[in-house]
């Protein structure tokens, strides 16, 4: 078995793009939004290319305050896209987000990388960068479903105690539903990563393994706590939104 990883040539490249080109004539044959799917892949193509030059020079500095000033920054873009779904009440509901996703999901880096990992430095940028991204990232994803279904369920009049039980479910479906499905229906992207690198299967299901652990608990945790922080806020935000308009 070949151990060293595959060089992939910008041909290599433009070959991937053609199963694309394919899903975007669909979508534009059966007059779906091929204009909106082609400008998020242009845009996840070029921010690809732009970070993996930025990481570049991440990786190799070593500066604790570098990397701690873009895990900060990772936490309040993670917490502002989280809240587009509120994009009128995103500035209202900011601060409860920003403490949840850094909360929640520093409290599981820590202890992976800290724990599970025990990475010297802690600021070592080849390892705390990606896994942060992870983190916050499904942390981000739990609470914006959360707060979208517990706003929705208060604008209905639910009661706060089942309408906060129905928002958490909510968020909880997706990375449930990956931990039913990983090894069975999908090998998952760090361990397919790993393996084509040429690192042992067994060795990866270990490190993919602990990438499941803190994706479960990086959601759970911080939907809990943007939950609790944002009770009275969204309580008010629906409490206002279900009076009736002044004639």
């Amino acid at each position: 078995m070949n151990n060293s990883p595959q060089l992939i040539s910008l041909i290599d490249l433009a070959i991937a793009f053609i199963p694309v080109g394919v899903a975007l004539f669909f979508l534009y044959l059966w007059s779906l939004n091929a204009k909106q799917a082609s400008y998020a892949i242009s845009r996840m193509l070029i921010q690809l290319l732009l970070i993996g030059y930025a990481l570049s020079y991440i990786f190799f500095s070593d500066n604790a305050w570098l990397i701690t000033a873009i895990l900060f920054a990772m936490v309040g873009i993670s917490c502002w896209i989280a809240l587009r779904t509120l994009a009128s009440y995103r500035l209202l509901l900011f601060k409860h987000g920003f403490i949840a996703i850094f909360c929640g999901g520093g409290f599981t880096l820590f202890f992976i990388t800290q724990g599970a990992l025990s990475i010297s430095p802690w600021y070592q940028a080849q390892v705390i960068i990606p896994l942060g991204g992870m983190i916050f990232a499904t942390a981000m994803n739990s609470i914006s479903l959360c707060a979208e279904r517990l706003y929705a369920e208060m604008s209905n009049k639910i009661p706060y105690q089942q309408a906060r039980k129905n928002a958490l479910n909510a968020a909880t479906i997706p990375v449930i539903n990956t931990l039913f499905a990983v090894g069975l229906v999908s090998i998952p992207g760090m361990m397919t990563g790993q393996i084509l690198s040429g690192v042992s299967p067994l060795i990866a299901a270990r490190y993919q393994i602990i990438v499941m652990c803190m994706i479960f608990a990086s959601a759970i945790i911080s939907a809990v706590i943007f939950l609790i922080l944002s009770e009275k806020t969204i309580t008010l935000m629906a409490s206002n939104n279900s009076k009736p308009a002044n004639d």
